[in-house]
């Protein structure tokens, strides 16, 4: 019997499979192997006694994420904001760099714009490659935008802790009734509402996944090969990098750097290139010994 995850909690696995969820554990052969079912996988799966059952194969997947661990992702949507809490560009940046190495898309959405429009936010990226919506769960400005933008795909969402996932969530799909937090006006920052990793069915062939926020993206596993990668998971350099003078032009501050030259054009928003700067900075002296011991 095939089916998909929709949950995963304290070692169950609750699959959907098509006209009943059965609560599963996993067969023993996939811990020998190191390899998990994650939320979001097409598995196969044996029922046993009524509404229970038991993983037995899992389909091969798009891509997979450990933390949030989930798999098949078509789009990681940042929920990001310029009210409380304020996201930081950077943030976005290296998360949307993640989606870019797994091969995800990538939908930046500001939330909160009924307190603060998020102009700066809305500039940068809306002079990038990243598609940016300005949205309001609150009020509902622009929920009808991002759910045509989440349609027929499977979406995760994830942002820093209290910029509003589980209220879009609620204005999306109010039968949802998800818990929603404060915000500390001491700290700036929410309180994770979101515990586990969990799939919701919005419409017919549309599926989000909450995650508990940025902190969730553990991507200190990935970080060998975004050094490897990383100019090409800031999808604004691909049109220029060809054009350097020097082969392996790192598009810091090279000469001849058509990179550089589309910064200081205005092509490419300098935020974006700060934050590739950064990222590079943070992953220069990194050794594949350092990853791998």
């Amino acid at each position: 019997m095939r089916g998909r995850i929709e949950k995963a909690l304290s070692g169950f696995y609750y699959v959907n499979v098509g006209d009943e969820i059965l609560t599963c554990r996993a067969r023993g052969k996939f811990r020998k192997e190191g390899m998990s079912p994650l939320v979001g996988d097409w598995v196969k799966v044996t029922p046993l006694t009524p509404g229970e059952g038991v993983v037995d194969a899992i389909e091969e997947r798009t891509c997979a994420f450990q933390r949030p661990a989930a798999a098949n992702i078509d789009q990681l949507v940042i929920i990001a904001s310029a009210a409380l809490p304020v996201t930081d560009p950077f943030l976005i940046d290296r998360i949307s760099a993640i989606a870019a190495l797994k091969g995800c898309g990538v939908l930046v959405v500001l939330n909160k714009c009924d307190l603060d429009p998020a102009d700066e936010l809305y500039e940068i990226y809306s002079a990038s490659a990243i598609p940016v919506l300005r949205v309001s769960a609150a009020t509902g400005e622009g929920v009808e935008d991002l759910r045509q933008a989440l349609r027929g795909k499977l979406s995760v969402l994830t942002g820093n802790s209290g910029v509003g996932k589980s209220s879009l969530l609620n204005a999306l799909a109010p039968h949802f009734s998800l818990p929603t937090g404060e915000v500390s006006l001491a700290l700036g920052r929410g309180r994770h509402t979101t515990r586990h990793v969990e799939l919701f069915p919005l419409e017919s062939g549309t599926y989000v996944i909450d995650t508990p926020g940025f902190s969730s993206f553990d991507a200190q596993s990935l970080d060998w090969e975004l050094k490897q990668h990383l100019p090409e998971t800031f999808p604004e350099f691909l049109p220029y990098m060809d054009d350097c003078r020097f082969v392996g032009c790192k598009h810091v501050k090279e000469k001849g750097c058509a990179v550089l030259a589309a910064v200081k054009e205005g092509k490419i928003p300098l935020s974006r290139h700060r934050s590739y700067v950064r990222l590079w900075d943070d992953l220069k002296d990194l050794q594949e010994w350092q990853v791998n011991k």
